[in-house]
């Protein structure tokens, strides 16, 4: 593989992570710039895979289904020692040899990005928690040997754990994209509990604003992620000193999506959740300030009038 192909792919990656994960990588600057580079691959290759399932929805189901497999499939011949003829994989293959991750993760991952050209809801959260383990807990385990840890084997849950809570905040700040594309990542039990139907979720997507059951089914969603947070907080401690800094950045920005849920009184559909961007700046430097090994708060439930019912982690 030619050097100059190797910095291009990598070039593409970071441009990719910069257009799509603000915050993620804007947390990403506060790592090694030798570290920086294999976190953008990863997002590259996660993304891409994203974008053939998601920003080609003109195109007919099976002609998407069968550019993801043949993408996946020059991934795998890649991984054997192929040539590869793409613009973005030599990084992700350089990235994958150089730390040695397991190939496991990454067939779980394109798994799960299949899975989204056909199902369109999730029965139950157990059903939704395996699509996750291929879309959010391997990214988790896939960057755990980049990042570095005194503890592998201990910071391996937390990781898991982090990737549940990222994605499931995605799932909260993005029902209305997803109603447009035609899934829904809450689960249909959660529905069912609160008396909402994929059809209230529609009209208000219509609307512009959400129904009082259709908040509450959020701020059970929210209570949800943060159950996942408080899991992952003592993996944080456990990362190499130089990585911590990143990840207590990338956890406070993304928990800060949670708090700006709330915020619009769980409505997503009044408006995008995002964190202002003065806040993004004193997370980075609060994180900054942090010395190594300092444990990471734990983000409380949402606070409401009356009872909540609190889902725990699977």
């Amino acid at each position: 593989m030619a050097y100059a192909d190797l910095t291009a792919a990598y070039d593409r990656c970071r441009e990719l992570h910069r257009r799509h994960g603000r915050s993620y990588y804007l947390a990403t600057r506060l790592l090694p710039a030798w570290k920086r580079r294999h976190v953008h691959a990863l997002y590259g290759f996660t993304r891409y895979a994203d974008e053939i399932v998601d920003r080609t929805e003109e195109m007919p189901a099976a002609e998407r289904a069968a550019r993801l497999t043949d993408w996946s499939e020059r991934f795998v011949a890649g991984l054997h020692g192929g040539p590869v003829d793409d613009p973005l994989l030599p990084a992700v293959l350089h990235t994958i040899a150089v730390f040695d991750l397991d190939r496991a993760d990454f067939a779980s991952f394109l798994h799960s990005m299949a899975m989204d050209l056909t199902v369109t809801s999730y029965p139950s959260y157990a059903d939704l928690l395996d699509y996750m383990e291929g879309s959010a807990a391997v990214i988790g385990t896939m960057m755990l040997p980049i990042l570095g840890s005194s503890d592998q084997a201990a910071a391996r849950e937390p990781a898991r754990q982090l990737g549940f809570a990222f994605q499931l905040t995605n799932f909260i700040r993005d029902v209305a994209e997803d109603l447009d594309r035609g899934r829904t990542y809450l689960p249909d039990e959660d529905l069912a509990r609160f008396d909402v139907t994929r059809e209230d979720l529609l009209v208000a997507r219509a609307a512009g604003h959400s129904t009082p059951a259709i908040r509450e089914l959020i701020r059970y969603e929210v209570a949800r992620a943060q159950t996942h947070y408080a899991a992952a907080a003592p993996g944080i401690p456990l990362l190499a000193d130089t990585s911590q800094s990143c990840m207590r950045t990338a956890y406070a920005l993304y928990g800060g999506i949670l708090d700006e849920v709330a915020a619009q009184d769980y409505d997503v559909f009044a408006r995008r959740a995002r964190v202002p961007g003065g806040r993004r700046l004193s997370v980075l430097a609060r994180a900054l300030l942090t010395p190594p090994g300092t444990p990471v708060p734990v983000p409380g439930p949402p606070e409401r009038k009356g009872p909540l019912l609190t889902p725990g982690v699977v």
